[in-house]
């Protein structure tokens, strides 16, 4: 993502058939709920995963949370908060199951706060009306800087959650690896 946010019109990009990435359905152990957790541009991997019927048929509730620094860093807010949610063949599985949380820290904002200080405080969980993750039930997905997935990796192990130590093998959760440097 380094190198896609500075692409224009015209530019020319090399697609491999190889998908580059950690983060795939199969490497979580069944559960109720599947946490996607974001900053930035680790959204990304998230917008395919919002629209695969796999994903609702696995998990009760599908949980977004993106942080970003300002509102404006909320790509595809709308699409999330409107666009999905009355989307002709997802709409009513999204409506049901999708829980949009979107969080700044430089700004005002309905959600306020790191996505890591939400969870340690349990802030999150309260808002979307979940309890705090467990063994049990959650699964979760990590995309972000570096610095936060290891960070919300070791908040995941302390609420007792283990981590897939690679592709093609199930745990908890997964955290995306594949960085473009």
């Amino acid at each position: 993502t380094s190198r896609l946010q500075h692409i224009k019109v015209g530019d020319e990009l090399l697609v491999s058939k190889k998908p580059t990435g950690t983060l795939v359905l199969d490497d979580l152990l069944p559960g109720k709920h599947l946490y996607m957790l974001s900053t930035g541009t680790g959204l990304a991997p998230f917008l395919a995963l919002a629209r695969d019927p796999e994903v609702y048929e696995r998990f009760d509730k599908v949980i977004l949370v993106h942080g970003v620094r300002h509102v404006h860093d909320l790509a595809y807010r709308d699409m999330f908060e409107n666009e999905l949610p009355n989307d002709e063949i997802f709409g009513e599985w999204f409506r049901e199951k999708f829980i949009y949380y979107p969080t700044v820290t430089r700004e005002e904002f309905r959600n306020q706060g790191r996505v890591t200080d939400l969870m340690k405080s349990g802030k999150l969980f309260e808002d979307i009306g979940l309890p705090p993750m467990n063994k049990d039930d959650d699964r979760v997905m990590i995309c972000g800087s570096m610095p936060f997935n290891a960070e919300i990796s070791a908040i995941l192990d302390d609420f007792g959650l283990t981590v897939s130590p690679r592709m093609g093998v199930q745990a908890d959760y997964a955290v995306e690896r594949a960085f473009v440097g």
